[in-house]
């Protein structure tokens, strides 16, 4: 198995749904996730997109957003066949790696509450909970 991680490029778009689907991730195909909304924010210069490659097949992925502050840690997926080999951690490293040389050095992620996994693989690689928040959002467009 050689693995790769690379940057996504809009031309894996179909490629990473399947993946983000296969993951059980919230897909909002009408809006945040539809391939116009990716590739305006590929081209904003704010987000590090990483796929995980394994013979031109994505296996992986992770979306990190910022805001020049804070890293956000989005769409962290690996193919069920491939879990439990230290993928995630890889495509974590490697994207942690970016933020700190673009001088960021807060990175967070969200996680809803019945998702146990994520809090078990975060927790695993150093993040802790930060008690005591609430997460707060305003939206354009509610159903999207």
């Amino acid at each position: 198995m050689k693995i790769k991680i690379r940057e996504f490029i809009i031309s894996d778009y179909h490629e990473i749904i399947k993946l983000w689907k296969e993951a059980r991730l919230p897909f909002k195909p009408n809006g945040r996730d539809s391939k116009e909304s990716i590739e305006k924010e590929l081209q904003k210069g704010c987000c590090i997109f990483l796929v995980a490659v394994d013979e031109n097949k994505i296996i992986g992925s992770v979306l990190g957003t910022n805001d020049g502050r804070k890293g956000w840690i989005n769409r962290l997926a690996v193919k069920t066949e491939y879990r439990k080999k230290g993928l995630a951690n890889q495509l974590l490293e490697d994207l942690e790696k970016r933020f700190y040389d673009l001088g960021i050095g807060i990175i967070a992620c969200l996680i809803e509450d019945d998702n146990q996994d994520s809090l078990k693989v975060f927790s695993k690689f150093g993040y802790s909970e930060f008690e005591g928040m609430h997460y707060l959002t305003k939206r354009k467009h509610s159903k999207i």
